[in-house]
Order: C-alpha cells, then sequence, then structure tokens
C-alpha cells in the first residue's frame, strides 16, 4: 500500500471540538494538509467533518490560543475498543481570534 500522506506530520496532542458530539478527542499528529483524530468513534470513513482546534501560545508565538475551525473529510479508521482514531483531509480552515 502506498504511502498518501504528502506533508511534515508534528506529533500534537491537543483537544478537538466538533460542534453537536461528545468531545474528549485530541489531535494525534497533524499537517498542513490533515489531522489523526483520537478518540471519536462516531466518525466514519466518507463523512464531512466540522472541527475546531485550540492552537497554544507556545506553538504560536502569541499570547493566546488561537482557534483554528477546519473543514474536512475522514479517510481512514483506525482500531476498536479504546483505541481508535481516525484520519481526515482538510479541505479548508479559518484562524478565529479570540476576544
Amino acid at each position: 500500500m502506498a504511502e498518501a500522506r504528502t506533508g511534515k506530520r508534528f506529533p500534537l496532542e491537543l483537544p478537538i471540538k466538533f460542534p453537536g458530539m461528545d468531545q474528549g478527542s485530541t489531535t494525534g499528529n497533524m499537517s498542513a494538509a490533515g489531522v489523526y483524530i483520537r478518540g471519536n468513534p462516531a466518525l466514519e470513513i466518507g463523512s464531512n467533518v466540522e472541527f475546531e482546534i485550540a492552537l497554544p501560545p507556545e506553538l504560536t508565538g502569541g499570547n493566546e490560543h488561537v482557534i483554528v475551525q477546519c473543514k474536512g473529510r475522514v479517510v481512514r479508521k483506525d482500531g476498536g475498543g479504546e483505541s481508535h482514531g481516525v484520519a481526515c483531509v482538510i479541505d479548508s480552515y479559518d484562524f478565529v481570534r479570540q476576544r
């Protein structure tokens, strides 16, 4: 099986918020084009997703969190039981300032 990832992955564990879904998910790794999400078994391959990731100041060099609102789709699902995750392609994103 050929490797589908094209960008450098960063091993970041950050909380993710999904509108209208249970929370408790975190990133496993991120790139400019995608994210691996741990802990949300409700997401299915092919489904469209919207989520927010809060980047802490130590990553951005700023004084406050930077919220990234993302839209994408699930391209892979791994595991079962307590060890599960999904890989998502990020189709678009917006940076949102906190007030």
